[in-house]
């Protein structure tokens, strides 16, 4: 008895313990202390407790901290121990985002249609338009899309992210070294940073990092993520909620909002801070973004009344400096998800991260023209800017092809990243010489590139030297030109690979159209026992109609001749009509009468082969006979 007495009071303080300590997870976990939580809750799991409520709440620890392998480990026993998941959409799509982050694309596929049947009227669904088996690998394709990315010098162990550059200084926002740690990473409180940077060719150095040159605008708490006026006077930037002498202040549930600042440059020091009008004590409000015009600014909350956990919104900047009512961005924007890190560059176009799109990994950047065009769709930007990651903090310099954006990809220094990117256009090198077919000596000529549809895209000409250069898009097919007057035009088909900057020959040998006192043309045919001119015989003697305009003087004379076959009389008169109608041809193009001497007819005369009377020839080798010649009496 007794002995069962105590193992019912080892019970029961195990109990109390395992209780304990799941509350005290439970408080980490709404504290946003996601380390510690996890910390615990692994505890609690090993300890016994398998509900539903205890794998989502340690998945989640994981998924909220980018831990993708981790957080799929556990949503994905979480989701075979409840039996219920069919109610709990949204730890199915977390676990479908971190498939797609950790590469596990059918599994993603499998459950994202589980996903569709159990929810109704979800913008993400809504995106699949029966794409579902590609759609993932999709975003993952690097074809036809040329960017180089850096890992920045500045970065560091911890968190580095959200560079804003005017100029030649590099805002950003790092960890506070040797300060206190956040609870939600384990990684220190953020500052607000500057340096100097330079462009060397297709690297970037960055020097003279310091901290933001201000007053109190660097707090022993989180500063992040800013934008410049135009001007350079204004400065827009995220703080936690503190207090005048820097506590930090919580709501009803203990946890601290971010708030959106203002501070103005004076004498080269950011200072006179202000908290913006619309600021919450019960929700967050950060990540400022400006138009071009700096008439609005952008940000983002997760206050009531948006479409899902933060939206993005907008507010006009009226002329005294004071704010307007803000507005959600609306659905074409804001999703059931995460949308964050606005920003807009030179051209309007509207940028910003968000995980609550089918993209490729956790956080994606998107693009819009929503600024112009308020029902327009936001856009994956795909690979290389979006990784199985989190990719978040796009920034576009005014050249409209490079920037900066931030990541926690495979590869970097620390936690988040500072990536700067160039887009450019892959192109090859496409040289050759231009030499006369029959002498091999170089040519002066104009050289046309067509794309695949025909369209004339460029024109050079070749030097003394025959020599011509030009550039042309990676991974497509051209058609190069040959022109010259007296010459037959020649036509060279190339490809372009996906490799930037390799070298293509396309050399061009041009055929004369003169040769000594004959314009030398591909035989002008007749069908048998027929004298009117063929289509291709049309497009021949359209090379006499060039010479003969190039060269305003010259007189030329016609002789035609046949095969054997038929009597030699009637062979002569079919020649001599043959010669008349290609007499007659050039006339009809605007070749003066004048300028033909004579059109002859020889018949059967003058054979080129054996194929004479009695002789059993193809019908290639008496067509071989059937033919004109175009010989150059003189100048006048």
């Amino acid at each position: 008895m007794m002995k069962l007495r105590l193992l019912i009071i080892c019970f029961l303080t195990s109990i109390s313990f395992y209780g304990q300590k799941k509350f005290v997870a439970d408080k980490y976990f709404n504290d946003l202390s996601y380390v510690k939580a996890a910390e615990l809750y692994e505890e609690v799991v090993r300890d016994g407790d398998s509900t539903p409520e205890t794998l989502y709440k340690l998945a989640d620890c994981y998924y909220n901290n980018s831990e993708s392998d981790k957080a799929g480990r556990w949503y994905e026993v979480a989701l075979k121990e409840d039996k219920k998941y069919d109610k709990k959409p949204e730890y199915v799509y977390k676990y479908i985002q971190t498939q797609r982050s950790i590469g596990n694309y059918e599994n993603a596929n499998d459950w994202l249609k589980i996903f569709n049947d159990i929810t109704e009227n979800d913008s993400r669904t809504q995106q699949l338009q029966g794409n579902l088996a590609n759609y993932f690998k999709d975003y993952a394709k690097t074809e036809g899309v040329y960017v180089r990315t850096q890992n920045l010098p500045i970065n560091t162990a911890d968190y580095d992210f959200g560079a804003y550059a005017v100029g030649d200084k590099l805002y950003y926002s790092s960890g506070q070294p040797n300060g206190k740690t956040y609870g939600w990473n384990g990684q220190p409180f953020l500052d607000i940073y500057q340096a100097d940077v330079n462009s060397n060719g297709d690297a970037i150095t960055v020097t003279g990092i310091e901290e933001l040159k201000a007053k109190k605008v660097n707090t022993p708490y989180h500063e992040a993520n800013i934008a410049i006026s135009q001007d350079g006077q204004t400065l827009y930037f995220t703080r936690n909620n503190v207090s005048k002498n820097n506590r930090l202040k919580s709501d009803h549930r203990g946890v601290s909002h971010l708030k959106l600042y203002k501070a103005s440059l004076v004498d080269g020091i950011w200072q006179n801070i202000e908290e913006l009008p619309f600021n919450g004590s019960q929700y967050s409000v950060g990540h400022p973004a400006l138009s071009p015009d700096g008439k609005t600014l952008f940000f983002v909350s997760d206050k009531k009344g948006g479409f899902g956990q933060t939206d993005i919104y907008a507010v006009s900047i009226n002329e005294d400096g004071s704010f307007g009512k803000p507005e959600n961005l609306g659905k074409h924007i804001n999703t059931e998800g995460k949308e964050m890190f606005p920003f807009v560059a030179k051209d309007s176009t509207f940028y910003f991260s968000s995980d609550g799109y089918l993209g490729l990994g956790l956080l994606d950047i998107y693009k819009s023209d929503i600024i112009h065009d308020n029902s327009a769709a936001a856009e994956n930007m795909g690979a290389p800017y979006n990784s199985q990651f989190d990719d978040f903090a796009f920034f576009m310099n005014n050249d409209l092809k490079t920037g900066y954006l931030s990541s926690n990809r495979p590869g970097g220094k620390g936690g988040d990243d500072i990536y700067y990117y160039e887009a450019f256009n892959c192109t090859q090198l496409v040289e050759g010489i231009v030499r006369d077919a029959s002498t091999q000596l170089p040519l002066e000529a104009e050289v046309s590139v067509y794309d695949s549809t025909g369209k004339l895209l460029t024109k050079v000409n070749s030097n003394a030297e025959g020599f011509y250069s030009l550039r042309l898009d990676c991974d497509k097919q051209f058609t190069i030109k040959g022109t010259k007057p007296d010459y037959r035009d020649t036509l060279l088909e190339i490809s372009t690979t996906k490799e930037n900057d390799m070298v293509i020959k396309a050399d061009l040998d041009l055929i004369p159209l003169i040769d000594k006192d004959q314009i030398v043309l591909n035989p002008i045919f007749f069908n048998f026992d027929k004298w009117d001119i063929r289509t291709d015989a049309q497009y021949e003697l359209e090379h006499i109609v060039n010479v003969m305009k190039n060269h305003p003087q010259m007189v030329i004379k016609i002789e035609s001749h046949t095969d054997s076959r038929g009597s030699k009389r009637y062979n002569m008169k079919l020649s001599q009509r043959r010669a008349d109608s290609t007499k007659e041809y050039l006339l009809s193009r605007g070749i003066e009468q004048e300028r033909i001497e004579s059109s002859k007819g020889y018949g059967e005369s003058q054979l080129l082969n054996e194929c004479a009377d009695g002789v059993r020839c193809s019908e290639a080798k008496h067509q071989e006979n059937r033919r004109s010649y175009f010989y150059i009496v003189k100048y006048y």
